[in-house]
């Protein structure tokens, strides 16, 4: 730990994000649908590699994320990013799964390995395909009746917590009442991120952490090429296609998704899509010649109840402000997964957080939410805002099914 002039805690002495990129996220059933998480994580870990200027041969070890089994070597899901991102075969790579916190949990896991000195160079991959998840049968292996065959939508189920009887969606509402959130609160929330995500699409800010899509193979030596295999007649994928104008006026004729405050246009959308980036140690850091987007300095996971799990990132943001010595004034920007509108306004209210300094770009409503992939996103989507604004800190926060949330607190060292 790190105690600054000031007194300021810092859990990592010696953790940077050097830099990260990823793919378009696509909507589901759209261009990337037919495309292996793993062939999505390849492609925005070699961009991330390629941005960074980092020799791949130099990374000590790949942490990579994915919820559902969404291709039949879904077991080899990091082993095969990394080795066909380049990482040397001698090197090893594990999965880690904390649903829409696992991003996070990947770049807070990295920044511990660098921090302990057991590799100075972190590979962390987050991927997903929303449009690959299985129609599934778990209990067919032992047989069935006849007429008793039943086959369930994982993407559908798994919305579901039976420990609380239920769905995501439901946890929303149940914020919704909790803090008295209207409707129209919600979807001019919504219109709003959908209008902040348009804007960074149209100045080029977005893109800036973009690598398009395109047919391709990934040679490396001693293996099969693997490569993203896009189905025929389809063009280049070069941007997120959920970005759109969505007025207040749209938004508010959309049906209730769950009965309630909560529809398919003011909840996080549903997307294909992967993100990638490097943590180092600061020697290693430099050594390519060029300062990293930031440095991380602190991190935390906390619990919730079940359901109103997506109240989450507010006591998880407290325990970082608690353990650094930091104030919400402090902090200069925050990237908060907007998994649903009442579900962020919940948080708004909860920490009294200025709005002006939240998902400035957009967040999940208009840009989606490719679960294994968000949290490598809005950490690298924060620190490239820091870095733009020339502001020092940000927070980037998710809540978590099953009623958890995680937040990383980083730091521009340009304005340090």
């Amino acid at each position: 730990m790190t105690i600054d002039e000031r007194g300021l805690r810092y859990t990592f002495d010696d953790a940077w994000l050097v830099d990260g990129m990823r793919t378009p996220f696509v909507d589901y059933t759209g261009a990337l649908a037919q495309v292996s998480p793993i062939d999505l994580g390849i492609k925005a870990a070699r961009a991330a590699i390629d941005k960074a200027g980092v020799d791949p041969a130099d990374i000590g070890t790949t942490i990579a994320g994915s919820m559902a089994q969404a291709s039949f070597d879904a077991y080899m899901t990091p082993r095969h990013i990394g080795i066909y991102a380049g990482v040397p075969v001698a090197r090893p790579a594990h999965l880690v799964q904390r649903i829409c916190g696992t991003g996070i949990e990947a770049v807070l896991q990295a920044a511990d390995m660098v921090e302990q000195e057991r590799v100075d160079l972190a590979l962390c991959v987050g991927t997903e395909s929303m449009s690959r998840n299985p129609v599934a049968a778990y209990t067919h292996r032992s047989g069935f009746r006849m007429g008793q065959v039943e086959f369930k939508d994982f993407l559908w189920e798994a919305l579901l917590d039976p420990a609380v009887s239920c769905t995501m969606g439901d946890t929303a509402e149940n914020l919704a009442r909790d803090y008295g959130i209207s409707r129209e609160e919600v979807d001019r929330y919504a219109a709003r991120s959908f209008s902040r995500a348009l804007a960074a699409q149209e100045n080029g800010f977005l893109g800036g952490e973009i690598v398009p899509v395109v047919s391709e193979a990934f040679a490396v030596e001693g293996f099969n090429d693997r490569g993203i295999r896009l189905p025929r007649k389809v063009e280049a994928v070069e941007k997120d296609s959920h970005v759109r104008p969505s007025p207040y006026e749209v938004l508010a004729k959309i049906r209730p998704a769950f009965g309630g405050v909560q529809t398919g246009g003011n909840s996080s959308a549903v997307v294909d899509g992967a993100a990638a980036s490097l943590v180092a140690s600061k020697a290693r850091a430099h050594r390519q010649g060029r300062a990293p987007l930031a440095r991380i300095l602190a991190g935390a996971s906390v619990g919730v109840p079940p359901h109103i799990m997506g109240i989450g990132p507010a006591p998880a943001i407290r325990a970082v402000l608690d353990e650094t010595g930091l104030s919400l004034d402090d902090i200069d920007r925050i990237e908060i997964n907007e998994a649903f509108g009442a579900q962020i306004l919940a948080c708004i209210r909860e920490l009294g957080l200025d709005e002006d300094k939240m998902n400035v770009n957009g967040g999940a409503i208009a840009l989606g939410h490719p679960l294994g992939a968000t949290g490598v996103r809005i950490t690298t989507t924060l620190a490239r805002e820091l870095q733009r604004a020339g502001l020092r800190y940000g927070i980037a926060s998710a809540c978590i099914g099953g009623g958890q949330g995680i937040a990383v607190l980083i730091e521009n060292p340009q304005a340090a």
